[in-house]
């Protein structure tokens, strides 16, 4: 069985982004898991002004999942000015309704602002209180682009983990996995080759029983597969907090990481590849499926 960590579905077509393409269907989603041998996935909602040409909110989700809800999993998503633009602003009254239509976690998170923000810290206050897992972008940059911003090293990640220790954090981004090796500040927004010399992402997941990844997109794949031997490693040591993920953003996209997760397999143990799999998704989010 395979479970997507992460994936993306518009109610209907819309308004392209700059080079043409646009969030699949939820029909479409469904179509392009059916090609990959994807079993179930995650549709997050996009309500972020930064990185996208057409909102998908929380409701929208709801509604495409009710039509497949034996592939699809619904989590909602806020961004932290909503409401009253204020770091006192009541998120409980969101996320409660969210929770009552079915949605499982928050996310995907992008709006740029910083990591540690009073407005974000206040969201994240509802969201560990609710025990709900949040799917989160970071970013390289402040003022140009999308995600949680945060500096080299990702200190604010680590301010954030520590401050809550019982909110799921599932990082994602060129930002985030890059520093699963040493890297430069030209090179932290993209996809470093090479060798990995390990990072600060790797002391941090050491560090933070929180902290999850969420490795879709070719961030995940790139950090995982530019060095298989550490990629090896890393997954086994790691293998209770990794989650098999393709972002899949378009109807047109092609994934790396479903391939190159199978070739994994017979490569690391067959309890750490059942886990990043599905078994690591169905203990978070609690979905009951049997082994």
């Amino acid at each position: 069985m395979l479970i997507d960590c992460h994936t993306h579905a518009l109610r209907s077509p819309s308004v392209t982004r700059a080079g043409g393409s646009t969030c699949p269907t939820g029909e479409q989603l469904v179509g392009r898991l059916d090609d990959l041998g994807i079993d179930k996935a995650v549709v997050l909602p996009m309500v972020s002004p930064e990185c996208r040409n057409r909102y998908s909110p929380p409701e929208d989700i709801v509604e495409i999942v009710a039509k497949w809800p034996d592939r699809l999993i619904p989590f909602c998503n806020l961004d932290p000015r909503a409401g009253s633009n204020s770091p006192d602003t009541d998120f409980g009254r969101f996320l409660d309704v969210y929770m009552e239509m079915g949605c499982k976690g928050v996310g995907e998170v992008t709006g740029n602002l910083p990591f540690d923000h009073p407005k974000y810290w206040n969201m994240f206050r509802y969201i560990a209180d609710r025990g709900l897992p949040m799917t989160i972008h970071i970013a390289s940059d402040p003022d140009v682009g999308y995600g949680l911003y945060d500096e080299m090293g990702l200190p604010l990640l680590e301010k954030t983990l520590r401050e809550f220790p019982g909110l799921n954090i599932l990082g994602h981004s060129q930002a985030f996995w890059s520093e699963i090796s040493q890297v430069t500040a030209e090179a932290r927004g993209g996809y470093p080759k090479g060798p990995v010399a390990p990072g600060r992402l790797v002391e941090l997941f050491e560090s933070y029983e929180n902290l999850w990844g969420d490795m879709s997109a070719g961030s995940g794949h790139n950090a995982i597969s530019r060095d298989p031997e550490f990629g090896k490693t890393f997954l086994e040591q790691f293998q209770d907090r990794l989650l098999f993920g393709t972002d899949i953003s378009s109807a047109e996209y092609e994934p790396p990481m479903p391939d190159y997760f199978r070739s994994l397999r017979g490569v690391i143990s067959d309890e750490a590849w059942e886990k990043i799999a599905w078994r690591n998704m169905n203990r978070l989010l609690g979905l009951g499926i049997a082994a």
